[in-house]
């Protein structure tokens, strides 16, 4: 096991053709152990060099709605009327704290994605 911080691309690259030569490897093994620490490595580089920003609130809001098959008039009950849905989705309106909390819970979104600035 060699085993070295990942500090540039080609580190990166290393990592990963060996992360998947060892791939399969049993827990508790020389290199079920390697697996585990490459991938904490691995994960490290990819979070600090390949951010992903979170969504917008209200394409997160479309994009469950769609994933659940769910129509406007399904969201009444966590926003209120099917008229401030539609100015919801349009981003005519902006959404309170208690539809973050009704739309978090029936839409199982992070309420971290629907506080977000839109």
């Amino acid at each position: 096991m060699n085993i070295k911080p990942i500090k540039t691309e080609q580190d990166y690259q290393m990592a990963l053709q060996r992360l998947e030569e060892i791939f399969d490897a049993k827990p508790n093994s020389i290199d079920g152990d390697e697996l585990e620490i490459l991938s904490i490595l691995i994960e490290k580089y990819e979070s600090k060099n390949f951010p992903i920003d979170m969504p917008d609130p209200i394409e997160a809001i479309k994009f469950r709605m769609d994933q659940l098959g769910m129509k406007q008039k399904d969201l009444a009950e966590a926003v209120g009327f099917n008229s401030r849905v539609s100015e919801i989705l349009s981003k005519k309106r902006k959404l309170t704290i208690e539809m973050v909390r009704n739309l978090s819970e029936k839409l199982r979104i992070p309420t971290e994605v629907l506080i977000q600035k839109y």
